[in-house]
Formats: structure tokens, C-alpha cells, sequence
């Protein structure tokens, strides 16, 4: 087949990181069953033209978080590979029965896919392998498969405001004014970890930077606040964890876990918990005990202008934070 054209739906396709033992190993162990289709094995280091890695780069999936595995017109990844591979498996060797036996269920996939990425990644640090950055600066944005089929509905300015994609030199910068307010707890707690604004303030000048992180699929969130008292900066990082959610990171690898979703009006990232980076797992945080659910708003008012709504309520101590104001795209900033 001419690996340029289009990967055959009708077929399995794996696509796996050749320089890793343990991948090359599944690889060359894994069997389908016959009823499903032939098995097309891709190393996404020797072929990186190839067309279902060009595909895999377009729905913005990440090889150096995991694998790949397309059934259908459908392209799995990490975990949900790990999980497919389970049920297409045959039962014949070994690995096919113990990857059939372990992880069926799609809950044990969840939970045995974290630690065994962060052993692969591992193993390739101390193999000396360089990451293989299929998400080059050519790749849709971050944000487009986050948004799934609602990108292309998406007002221009929303589009521009996410427009930031993989591993590449795009930066975009929003001025704006934000009323702020932070509860005596959050400040404290902020004062202590140097990550949110510990400060209140009415129509508080803000300027955001967003780049592209440089060593994983994510975008970087730089806010200056500029109270009438000195400036304040914070910076997070907003990672893709799959599907339509995403992590926002802070110090620590503490961060709130959000869905993000566009309306028609809004686009909303709701809160779905915090948590913990450790070892590659995300840890499930009880944060929300001190400082309640989050919930954010980004609404357009115009051609290159939004409202941002910020908040945290807690069900005993009412909102603990919230900010908001009107924000414009600077265009042409550094």
C-alpha cells in the first residue's frame, strides 16, 4: 500500500514507538482475531509520513502519551487502545490472553495506563531516546480536538483566541480589566503556594500571554495583574487529559480538572475535580472540601473582544474567589 493514502477502515491500525522495547514488543506480539480485519503495524519513527500518523497528527492525539490504535474510522488512544486491543485481541500467545485478562474492562485500563506510560517514558529517558513530537508546529491547535465537531462552530474570534497549536512558536496576548476577589482562605492559601492571585481589586489591568508548552501538548497561561499596589504574576499550563477535558496545572502538580465545551453563546469550562500529578497518574485532590467547585465563562461581545467570568463556590463558605471583565485580543503582540 502506498502510505500515502488513506488508512482502510475496514482494517486494524497499531501505531506504536519503535524505539521503546516494551511498545515493540506488544507490537510484534499482538494478534488479531480474524472476523476483525487485518493488523497494520506503524513505527511512528520510521514512518512519519505515513498516512495514519499524518491522521493521528490531525486529530491531535499525542504519540509520546501513548499509543494508537485504529478500528473503523475511529483512532483510540493511551488507554482506550490499551482497552481495544483487549477486545480485538485473539487468544492466541501469551500477551494476547494477559492483555485480554487485564484489561477488558475499560475501568482496569484507566487505572494500569498511567503508571505503565510513565514507566515507558522513563525507560526512554534512560535509553538517552528523544520524544518523537508527532503534534509538530504543522498539527491542528490544541484546543480543535478538545472541541471536537463544535470547532468549526466557533465564532472567529474564539478561534483565534485558541488557535495556539503543539510544539510550535504561536503566542497570543489578551489585555483586559478584571474585577477580583479573593477570600481570606484562598489568600492565604495563594500566599503560601505562590499560585493564584492573592490579591482583590476593581477593574485591575491583566495582560495574558498564551504560548505553546515546549516539552508536552499544552498551553502555557501567563497573567500579569497590575494592582494599583505592584503587579502580581501567576502562570499555568492547560493540558489535554482526553476527549473535551483538559488539566490545568499549577505549582506542584496541583490542578483543576475541567470539561470545555462551546454552547452556541459561551464557551464553559466545567469543573470535573482536582488533582494531583504523581508519577503520571492523576490523583484525585479533596480541594474542593476548602474551596469548592470552579467554573468558568469566555462569552465574544464583539469581533475582537470577550467577557471572562471566573469563579469558585463552596456550599459553606460561599465563593472563596471569582474574577471577571472584558478582554480584547492584542494583535501583533509579543
Amino acid at each position: 500500500m502506498n502510505r500515502n493514502q488513506a488508512t482502510p477502515s475496514s482494517d486494524v491500525w497499531f501505531a506504536y514507538d519503535g524505539d521503546c522495547p516494551v511498545c515493540s514488543l506488544a507490537a510484534q506480539a499482538l494478534r488479531i482475531r480474524e472476523s476483525v480485519g487485518a493488523l497494520h503495524l506503524v513505527d511512528a519513527r520510521q514512518q512519519p509520513d505515513h498516512a495514519l500518523i499524518r491522521e493521528i497528527g490531525a486529530r491531535g492525539l499525542d504519540l509520546d502519551e501513548g499509543m494508537v490504535l485504529k478500528y473503523g474510522d475511529v483512532c483510540y488512544h493511551g488507554r482506550d487502545a490499551l482497552h481495544m486491543m483487549a477486545l480485538l485481541g485473539s487468544r492466541q500467545g501469551w500477551f494476547n490472553r494477559l492483555t485480554a485478562a487485564c484489561f477488558r474492562l475499560k475501568t482496569v485500563a484507566r487505572l494500569a495506563y498511567p503508571p505503565l506510560r510513565a514507566a515507558r517514558n522513563l525507560l526512554l529517558r534512560l535509553m538517552g531516546r528523544s520524544k518523537i513530537r508527532n503534534l509538530h508546529s504543522g498539527a491542528a491547535p490544541i484546543f480543535q480536538p478538545i472541541f471536537g465537531t463544535e470547532w468549526e462552530r466557533l465564532p472567529p474570534l474564539m478561534r483565534e483566541r485558541f488557535a495556539i497549536r503543539p510544539y510550535s512558536d504561536d503566542t497570543l496576548a489578551l489585555e483586559g480589566t478584571l474585577d477580583v476577589v479573593v477570600s481570606p482562605l484562598m489568600r492565604l492559601m495563594a500566599k503560601l503556594s505562590s499560585t493564584f492571585v492573592s490579591r482583590s481589586g476593581l477593574a485591575v489591568p491583566v495582560t495574558v500571554r498564551f504560548r505553546s508548552a515546549k516539552h508536552v501538548v499544552g498551553l502555557v497561561f501567563d497573567r500579569t495583574f497590575r494592582f494599583a499596589d505592584g503587579e502580581q504574576r501567576f502562570v499555568s499550563c492547560m493540558e489535554p487529559v482526553g476527549g473535551n477535558e483538559l488539566v490545568e496545572f499549577l505549582r506542584f502538580g496541583v490542578g483543576w480538572r475541567v470539561a470545555c465545551r462551546w454552547t452556541g453563546q459561551s464557551v464553559v469550562f466545567a469543573h470535573r475535580g482536582y488533582v494531583w500529578r504523581l508519577f503520571g497518574m492523576l490523583v484525585p485532590l479533596p480541594l474542593g472540601l476548602l474551596i469548592g467547585a470552579g467554573h468558568g465563562e469566555e462569552t465574544p461581545t464583539s469581533e475582537d473582544g470577550f467577557t471572562l467570568t471566573a469563579y469558585a463556590a463552596h456550599p459553606w463558605f460561599g465563593t472563596t474567589f471569582s474574577y471577571g471583565g472584558p478582554f480584547r485580543l492584542s494583535r501583533g503582540s509579543p
